[in-house]
């Protein structure tokens, strides 16, 4: 939004911002795009009452929300209605980690946390629970994740089941300078 002219950009954050939206809102034809850490449902209910609103609103040529966001929102909303607990592994300011938790907790799982690196673990509600989905934000590195499950398994007797949703295949080429 800081790199175009004043005013030429709305932000629609919420379905109430995108209700709150009129033809006088605009004087150009208009257009959609998507932070690419959004939640896929949210979004999807936004773009929906934007396209009713504006028929003629353009969309993007290709999916801006990450791949990888969307993966793991579809692999959360798969585990955790089966979850007593749920840990999503990232940090705060992590958008993506924090849609996480909300998505996880409107899949079933009402009791989900996002696990910040200095947080503890609460080890007393694991005991209480029978199954426990981990899931982590897009940019947590997967020594963070394999950390908590080996914290857990100090004490605890620990099965491992790994839900696979989607195969990842995309390779990103490395800059001319660096090859």
């Amino acid at each position: 939004m800081g790199q175009l002219p004043i005013n030429s950009i709305k932000l629609v954050e919420t379905m109430e911002d995108a209700k709150n939206l009129t033809e006088n809102n605009f004087t150009k034809p208009i257009a959609y795009i998507t932070q690419t850490t959004l939640s896929v449902d949210d979004t999807a209910e936004i773009i929906n009452c934007l396209v009713k609103k504006f028929p003629s609103i353009k969309a993007p040529i290709k999916e801006d929300i990450c791949y990888a966001t969307t993966n793991r929102q579809l692999a959360v909303k798969t585990m955790a209605p089966k979850c007593d607990m749920f840990f999503i592994i990232g940090s705060r300011n992590s958008s993506n980690s924090v849609r996480l938790v909300e998505v996880a907790k409107k899949a079933g799982c009402k009791n989900s946390q996002l696990m910040c690196f200095e947080k503890e673990i609460p080890l007393k509600d694991i005991d209480c629970s029978t199954t426990i989905g981990i899931s982590s934000g897009a940019s947590a590195p997967e020594e963070l994740v394999q950390d908590l499950i080996n914290k857990i398994k100090v004490d605890r007797t620990v099965s491992i089941e790994e839900v696979v949703v989607a195969e990842e295949k995309v390779v990103f080429k490395l800059p001319k300078e660096l090859n």
